[in-house]
Formats: structure tokens, sequence, C-alpha cells
């Protein structure tokens, strides 16, 4: 069957995980480029529509969806399962029709729904044990390229 989206998660999947603050309170998170031309480049050619839930705020992402093109980007989200939901009946999209990638406890859920999962090699066990697919490499170093490369030859 055909992925029609793929769900992201942000911190730990999309970065390392690490959050740098500036002495004055301002924070900074790092993106892949190689994860970055994935979803700008290789993803559409498979049509499926890049999308980022995840559970902070930050204008950082804000930022980084925009440069990407991605038009379905879900901040501060404590339930992430309903939006995914709700975001796939919007799209047409069925739970085999979607794939995720996401590194921690709060990712289960929606792992658990979507048809083709993923998460990066330094995820938390307990998401490792379920996913579909663990990524020799880890959040923010190149995990989310390397999952799109798989769901290119799936």
């Amino acid at each position: 069957m055909k992925i029609k989206m793929l769900v992201m998660d942000v911190d730990g999947t999309l970065t390392d995980g690490c959050i740098y603050i500036s002495p004055t309170g301002e924070a900074f998170k790092a993106f892949n480029v190689k994860d970055g031309y994935a979803i700008a480049h290789i993803l559409p050619t498979v049509g499926a529509i890049p999308v980022i839930i995840t559970g902070r705020k930050s204008d950082i992402v804000s930022l980084r969806c925009k440069e990407l093109g991605i038009t379905h980007c879900y901040q501060g989200v404590s339930d992430k399962l309903s939006v995914l939901k709700e975001l796939a009946l919007e799209i047409g999209a069925v739970s085999e029709q979607i794939a995720y990638i996401g590194d921690d406890i709060n990712d289960l859920d929606c792992i658990r729904f979507c048809g083709f999962t993923a998460c990066p090699s330094d995820a938390a066990d307990e998401v490792k044990k379920v996913v579909d697919y663990v990524c020799k490499n880890q959040g923010g170093k190149g995990a989310v390229r390397e999952f799109i490369e798989h769901i290119e030859r799936f």
C-alpha cells in the first residue's frame, strides 16, 4: 500500500534531542541538512505529505518547516494520536498509508496506530521494540533521510 503521509517527531528525531540555551535565554536546535533534503526533494517523489507533530512549541521548528515546505506542523501537542487521526481523516489516509518516525515514549501511541514505523538508533528501548525499522543513524544525524530512502524502496 502506498504511503500518503510521513509523520515526524522533532526533538530526538529531526534533532539530536539537545536544546542549546544562550545566556539571554534564546533556545537553539540543530537540524541535519541531509534530513531536510530528503523531506524537500525525495519524499515528494513518493507522493507522501510531510507532517510534524511535536510536544514542544518552538519558533525554530516553525522556521524549519517553512524552509522545507512542511505545511502540516503541529506543535505543543500533548495528545499526538488525536491530532494524527484527525489529519488522517482530513487527508483521506488509513493507518496503513501512514509512516511515522519518533524516538520516545510519547510517540508510542502513534507508532502503534501507523502502518509503517521507524525510530532513530538512539531511541528509547520501548520504542525500538515496537517499530518496523530501527534506523542505523541517530536522531538529528540522518535517521529521517534513512527512513525516507527506506520508504522510497518500500
